[in-house]
């Protein structure tokens, strides 16, 4: 028997050990989800209260129940009929009429600089005079060799008139006749010869005086008095650019063209508007001058001209403008202002209030819009009201409350007298 007691005992100590080792599973597995459960309390008690549902809000994803007794505030305004301008709109780039590098036409040292940097200037003004004494030297060189060869030629006349005179009582030979006839017409080509050469001297001497070859406005000197110059220089002595008139190239959509062709052909004058980067500096007020002719294929795009007087200079060369060409006037449009256009799954809709303070969904077409007006060709009639503002809280059949525009709009819409008085909540302030 004694020998069968260990045996026995060893069982025994193999469960207590287990029995622990289950203790311990059993004490971690208490200890995560207390820590869970406190981690959930801690969100509980932190999270934000919640917001009520905004009057007249769909709440289905939270329990609720569209409300269609309670109105909503909103602003309304009533279609009209009007005048619609239809504008094209793209970005332009100010070119100038004409942009000419003054350059001498002949070597020599610059004399004088008559005009200042900036100023305008008018088409043959004086600009520059380069040191004219060399031409003014070959000028008369030229001069000279005419005289002479003119004085040989007056006196070859004579001989060939007495020769003629000799001829006539048979006291000369003919082939001396002949020959000094010959020599009178040599001479006279000599002296053309010092014609053409007194001609070219006198014009080398005229490009020694530099003048504007159009009116415009000069740019920055490129080179400074007492230099030499040379014909071959590419700088030049000034750039001057034509600012009055200037011209504007912008370019449109190819569908934009047939319209803009109809208008020119018919001979209407189309006013083009230009403003600054931002878009809201108006400029300058131009009319279209061209159409390109051709379309550019890589964007789908036609290049077009307009012309503005810049009489108060405020157009620059190579400004960048955002332009606005005037294409038509719709006569007695219904317009309603763009923010009352929805898009959605009915397509292009607005809602009309009714004259029960109810909206009513009504699918419209639209035309022409000038982007803060839009005008209805189909779908609504002037007189009728449209929502501007909280249509994004109405459906069909909602009642609103229209707000005057300058009336403030309440926190939140009371409920009526005996639905849920109890139970109501208030919308937190913003």
């Amino acid at each position: 028997m004694r020998d069968d007691a260990p045996s026995r005992t060893t069982p025994f100590a193999g469960d207590a050990a287990a029995a622990a080792r289950s203790r311990r599973r059993r004490i971690a597995a208490i200890a995560v989800v207390a820590a869970i459960i406190a981690a959930i309390a801690g969100w509980y008690a932190l999270r934000p209260a919640p917001v009520a549902t905004p009057p007249g809000e769909h709440a289905a994803g939270r329990g609720g129940r569209f409300d269609a007794t309670r109105p909503m505030p909103v602003s309304a305004v009533a279609a009209r009929s009007a005048d619609l301008p239809v504008r094209l709109t793209a970005l332009g780039t100010v070119t100038a009429r004409n942009t000419v590098t003054v350059r001498s036409r002949v070597d020599g040292q610059l004399l004088r600089v008559y005009f200042k940097e900036g100023d305008p200037v008018k088409a043959g003004q004086l600009l520059a005079q380069i040191d004219p004494k060399p031409f003014q030297v070959a000028l008369e060189q030229a001069e000279a060799q005419q005289s002479r060869d003119r004085a040989q030629l007056d006196s070859a006349k004579v001989d060939l008139a007495r020769y003629r005179g000799l001829l006539a009582t048979d006291s000369i030979a003919r082939q001396q006749v002949d020959q000094q006839d010959a020599l009178v017409r040599q001479l006279e080509a000599t002296v053309a010869v010092d014609q053409a050469a007194a001609d070219n001297a006198r014009l080398q001497l005229s490009y020694t005086r530099i003048t504007a070859p159009v009116s415009g406005r000069t740019g920055l000197r490129q080179v400074d008095r007492g230099n030499l110059i040379h014909a071959s220089d590419t700088n030049g002595i000034v750039v001057v650019t034509q600012v009055e008139p200037i011209d504007v190239v912008f370019s449109l959509p190819q569908e934009n063209l047939p319209a803009v062709l109809a208008r020119l052909r018919s001979g209407a004058t189309l006013p083009v508007d230009a403003y600054a980067a931002g878009g809201t500096t108006h400029l300058a007020t131009g009319k279209l001058m061209t159409v390109d002719n051709l379309i550019d294929p890589a964007t789908g795009t036609v290049k077009m001209k307009a012309e503005f007087d810049n009489k108060d200079g405020a157009l620059f060369p190579n400004q960048f403008v955002n332009v606005r060409l005037l294409l038509d006037t719709l006569k007695g449009a219904i317009v309603v202002p763009t923010s009352a256009i929805q898009r959605g799954a009915p397509g292009t809709y607005v809602y009309v209030v009714g004259a029960d303070s109810t909206v009513t969904v009504r699918r419209v077409t639209l035309g022409a819009s000038d982007g803060e007006t839009t005008a209805i060709t189909a779908g609504l009639a002037a007189g009728e009201r449209v929502v501007t503002d909280g249509a994004d809280k109405l459906r069909q059949g909602a009642r609103v409350d229209v707000i005057e525009p300058n009336a403030t709009p309440p926190a939140t819409a009371a409920p009526r007298e005996g639905k849920g008085a109890g139970t109501r909540r208030e919308a937190p302030e913003q």
